[in-house]
């Protein structure tokens, strides 16, 4: 389960970590399988992201209230396709706003 896990966050933080527009907040060698937290260059994208991601069936992806930012939960039972969905999502988003 471990391995999937790792296979499903490694598709977003390559996302992530491909581009200027998107930064992660943990270290890469603090990163968690499980929920997967960046932030945008500001604020107003962050409200914007989390709008147009509801919009598109992924919702409850704000982050948490007191950092801020993007949080992406990626538990044991969430599917691959759904990765797969956020990963062209987030590559879409830059397109438009970057």
């Amino acid at each position: 389960m471990d391995r999937i896990n790792s296979q499903k966050t490694s598709l977003i933080y390559d996302v992530i970590d491909s581009t200027t527009f998107y930064r992660g907040h943990a270290n890469k060698s603090d990163r968690s399988n499980m929920n997967v937290t960046f932030n945008l260059p500001s604020s107003e994208l962050e409200t914007k992201f989390a709008e147009s991601a509801a919009s598109h069936g992924m919702v409850e992806i704000k982050g948490h209230r007191s950092v801020g930012g993007i949080r992406a939960s990626i538990y044991n039972a969430f599917p691959m396709e759904g990765v797969e969905r956020l990963v062209d999502f987030l590559k879409a988003f830059e397109k438009s706003h970057g």
